[in-house]
């Protein structure tokens, strides 16, 4: 029999409860990116350890970044047709833990490539959920805000994770890396046991994204008739385009100057998550005060200027200096990608097949970009690299300058219930 009004209301303005979803979407996000940190260069080192050659160490990695661009789409419409947005998510971390437990077996090449699909395909339905798990415990009003939170938990999760990980190979053995990694994914579990439906501040009428599936008025096509959706995936596409081979380019310079000790290595992949985890809550509070294109315009014009700088001034420690600017494109990103996807939602509901629709351009951008950018460093030289990704980051801040509008929904005034849960 269902719970009367008042005991509903009650549930949900009750502090503690609030808070205890709030702290398990904090270690949700923590383990989550802790365990896909499992998945980055180790996966590398292993199989050139078990030699494999560079040509099939190549097509592995290709194959996983073939299936994530493919499974964005499909990921983020499966997360829109299932309510129960709890479920599908630690379904998701399971997948996630069954790939790593693959990449612990003799690595063969229809395991190693099953591995990759698997993990690819399990993050494009784990990111997607995790916003929609979000948007269901804050609501609209303040999902800017706790994006923000749960891009810090997971910068601090990347750096945690890169730390354990890297002891377990140096005090183990390569493959014990992946076993952490799996056992990683029973703490993010019982992180999302911790998140109650009954503590959730979102409803049906906060946002259409958690009505259920069968509920909705439209269907999943109609996210394109946004505009501001198109505008946020070609300038999200060129982001990418323009940062992602920033620092493989700059790395390889100094390498080839026997300037890239691993210290350096390190530290260019340390201070952006430490810049990221302070920002990223500042970031999205900006967002709901100021707007969604002031802080695009702020995060997408670090990129050009990186890049400029890479080009004038070259050199180790000013590397450093530069990657705390990725930490403020980073911060962004992770913020507002699903911010105007959320935003541009508002009619249709589908904000997890936007999600996904953003993730594909940004994944395009990104996969050309190193290709591009390698090109371009073979035939005229790193300098003239960098220029050419300054110019399209350059690009990507006029587009939003001129064609990107505000997102930002005017706020409801707060529902009595819901005007004594904690900040």
């Amino acid at each position: 029999m269902p719970a009367p009004a008042s005991q509903a209301a009650q549930r949900v303005t009750s502090p503690g409860g609030a808070m205890r979803s709030r702290l398990g979407l904090n270690g949700l996000n923590f383990f989550t990116a802790a365990v896909q940190a499992g998945f980055g260069p180790f996966i590398v080192v292993w199989l050139t350890q078990s030699g494999w050659n560079p040509v099939a160490l190549g097509l592995a990695l290709s194959i996983g970044t073939f299936a994530a661009l493919v499974g964005q789409l499909p990921g983020g419409l499966v997360v829109d047709q299932i309510h129960r947005k709890r479920i599908v998510t630690a379904w998701g971390l399971l997948g996630l833990g069954v790939s790593a437990l693959m990449l612990c077996l003799p690595p063969t090449r229809p395991l190693i490539w099953g591995a990759q699909v698997a993990h690819s395909l399990a993050s494009c339905v784990v990111t997607p959920a995790i916003a929609a798990v979000t948007l269901c415990v804050c609501g609209h009003d303040s999902f800017g805000e706790r994006l923000g939170i749960n891009t810090r938990w997971a910068s601090l999760g990347n750096a945690a994770s890169a730390a354990l990980l890297g002891a377990a190979a140096v005090w183990f053995s390569e493959r014990a890396v992946f076993f952490v990694t799996a056992a990683l994914t029973v703490p993010a579990l019982l992180s999302l046991l911790m998140i109650r439906a009954a503590d959730c501040v979102g409803d049906a009428d906060d946002h259409p994204a958690m009505r259920h599936p069968r509920e909705r008025e439209h269907r999943p096509w109609q996210i394109l008739s946004e505009p501001a959706l198109h505008v946020f995936a070609v300038a999200a596409a060129l982001f990418q385009l323009a940062n992602a081979a920033l620092l493989p380019i700059a790395v390889s310079t100094l390498t080839q100057r026997h300037e890239a000790s691993g210290l350096i290595i390190s530290a260019t992949i340390v201070v952006p998550q430490v810049i990221t985890a302070l920002l990223a809550p500042r970031t999205g509070r900006l967002a709901q005060t100021h707007g969604r294109r002031l802080v695009l315009l702020i995060g997408f014009a670090a990129v050009p200027l990186r890049a400029l700088l890479f080009a004038t001034l070259p050199g180790a420690v000013p590397l450093l200096a530069y990657q705390a600017l990725d930490g403020v494109s980073a911060a962004m990103f992770g913020v507002m990608l699903p911010l105007i996807a959320a935003d541009c939602t508002k009619r249709t509901g589908y904000l997890n097949l936007a999600i996904g629709a953003l993730g594909l351009a940004a994944g395009l951008g990104a996969t050309f970009s190193t290709a591009v950018a390698g090109w371009i460093a073979e035939r005229y030289g790193p300098s003239e690299t960098f220029l050419f990704l300054a110019a399209v980051g350059t690009t990507a801040v006029l587009l939003l300058l001129v064609a990107m509008p505000e997102t930002r929904p005017v706020r409801r005034r707060p529902h009595a219930s819901k005007a004594t849960l904690p900040a």
